[in-house]
């Protein structure tokens, strides 16, 4: 994962005083938007933020598997009813995306980053 830094300027929140982080980092790590967390002085010019999201409600997850199976039945029906009809996955097609995937690792959801 590259490093980018994010630029923060003080800002004056009613009776207190933040740090505002521009919307750039929002857009890069949305799972942060609204969240609360924790701020530790680890010296005098450094400060670890542990941000902390909250997991997704039953409720939500059950609402994203619903949009999934629902935007997978209209992409099957777009597939089986276009004028060509489907296209069968060739030999030549899985060669091709062995070469383009080569060299690629991919984690298991389950394990540490890094090991």
């Amino acid at each position: 994962m590259a490093v980018t830094p994010y630029r923060v300027t003080p800002a004056r929140l009613g009776n207190s005083s933040g740090l505002r982080l521009p919307a750039a980092f929002y857009r890069d790590h949305p799972q942060f938007a609204g969240v609360a967390g924790q701020m530790e002085v680890l010296d005098d010019t450094t400060l670890l933020l542990r941000l902390e999201p909250e997991e997704p409600q039953q409720g939500e997850a059950e609402e994203d598997s619903l949009l999934l199976g629902l935007f997978l039945d209209f992409l099957s029906r777009q597939a089986l009813t276009s004028d060509p009809g489907p296209v069968l996955y060739t030999e030549a097609m899985a060669a091709g995306d062995e070469e383009l995937l080569d060299g690629v690792t991919v984690e298991a959801a389950d394990e540490p980053l890094g090991v």
